[in-house]
């Protein structure tokens, strides 16, 4: 599984739409076959950082999504959205989807 993170510094007028803004994209990455998640954050200290967590299947399903149409289309808008080329953290992990957390169990009894 492929996981990323990305910081998006959004320009000031459109942060509080972000959402709206980008669900053309977020709907069109969802219902990418290899895609497991795609979900946006507002940083909690600074309201026009807008953070995404998004994962996907494997290596493959990652380069369908950046050879798809909506991410280049995206990509084409950004600039234009942001006051700061984003920053990102991408990693593969283990797997193919989300694990339990080991650390935390719950009585499923009640």
């Amino acid at each position: 599984m492929i996981l990323i993170v990305v910081k998006h510094p959004v320009r000031p007028e459109y942060a509080d739409g972000w959402p709206s803004v980008v669900e053309e994209f977020t709907t069109a990455t969802r219902a990418e076959p290899g895609n497991i998640s795609f979900d946006w954050y507002r940083g909690s200290e600074d309201p026009n950082l807008w953070v995404l967590i998004e994962s996907f299947r494997d290596g493959e399903a990652g380069k369908a999504h950046v050879a798809s149409a909506h991410f280049k289309a995206a990509i084409s808008r950004l600039p234009q959205l942001l006051t700061a080329v984003p920053e990102i953290i991408n990693i593969e992990v283990p797997g193919d989807s989300w694990a339990r957390m080991s650390e935390l169990s719950l009585d499923e009894t009640g």
